[in-house]
């Protein structure tokens, strides 16, 4: 199966949008090489800005772009632009719901070697409790391109959760996204994997896994966190009766977070979520670390015999 970054896939996109849109303005933290936003700066020069590492002030001055008419593409790791910049995205971008686009890379354990200052393991928490922000995570390439694009054509700020390591491309070409609409990527009538970015894939695999104990396992690809597609989860929970979440973020106030508050006051299932368990993580290989912080596929098996166990049939 072919691999593709999806911070790859995105800085083709923004290539695109580019040539589709004069308005379309991309704004560099210092590492256009590691985003690939290095791509629409060589094509696109005088509509690339290269801010160097000042994040803050970047995120002010693509607020003060997009008030002009221009469709500003800010492009930083995950950890700084949630973080570091978090200000500027919550008053300067947010409270007046203006046109920027946060394309962030490197989101979740996937900067493994780089260490926790590097890895971004709260930013899904903290984007989606922002008033006006919606929040984005495509699982492949294909999703990438489709919820970018989609992302350029709303108005208002979007925040796209992108990693640093190739995943797989499990969609076909031509799938088209919508924003706020889940996917269901495998059918399943025992339990439901609901899985976000690069983490559908080990779902898939985990479901696969499943299968061979046969317990019918659904996966459900939640690209969009924010707003939530309630009713894709309350579905899930009335025709399968037991709900696991898959995320690479912290236990706390990501993917998980948002599907409990749907079933405490929706659909009443059990419930299990993998995700890290409120800590910082060490140094390593991105998949050795998933393993060691309990994000495996055997992990992600273990929680759905869980639930099944509390399943009231």
């Amino acid at each position: 199966m072919e691999r593709i970054p999806t911070r790859e896939a995105c800085a083709r996109t923004l290539v695109e949008l580019g040539r589709e849109n004069p308005d379309v303005v991309v704004f560099e933290a210092d590492i256009a090489k590691s985003t690939k936003t290095l791509y629409f700066a060589k094509e696109f020069p005088d509509r690339f800005f290269e801010m160097g590492i000042a994040e803050q002030n970047m995120l002010g001055a693509a607020a003060g772009m997009a008030t002009t008419g221009k469709l500003p593409f800010v492009s930083t790791y995950a950890v700084f632009a949630s973080m570091r910049a978090c200000e500027q995205i919550r008053t300067f971008i947010c409270y007046p719901n203006l046109n920027v686009k946060i394309v962030a890379s490197h989101g979740g354990l996937t900067p493994g070697n780089d260490g926790p200052t590097h890895q971004a393991i709260e930013d899904l928490a903290i984007m989606r409790s922002i008033p006006n922000m919606t929040v984005l995570m495509p699982a492949d390439a294909v999703a990438t391109r489709s919820l970018v694009r989609s992302a350029a054509q709303m108005h208002g700020p979007v925040y796209v959760r992108l990693t640093r390591d190739p995943v797989p491309v499990i969609y076909p070409e031509d799938t088209v996204f919508s924003i706020g609409k889940a996917v269901e990527f495998r059918p399943g009538s025992d339990v439901t994997l609901i899985a976000i970015g690069d983490m559908v894939a080990w779902a898939a695999e985990a479901a696969e896994e499943l299968a061979k104990e046969g317990i019918s396992a659904r996966v459900l690809d939640m690209h969009t966190l924010k707003p939530l597609d309630k009713e894709a989860v309350v579905k899930a929970a009335q025709e399968t009766g037991a709900l696991v979440t898959v995320e690479d973020h912290n236990i706390y106030g990501g993917l998980g977070s948002a599907v409990a508050e749907v079933v405490a006051e929706e659909c009443l299932v059990p419930l299990k979520r993998v995700g890290i368990p409120d800590t910082f993580a060490e140094s390593g290989e991105y998949e050795l670390l998933l393993e060691k912080y309990g994000l495996g596929i055997k992990d992600i098996k273990r929680a759905a015999e869980a639930a099944l166990s509390k399943k009231v049939s």
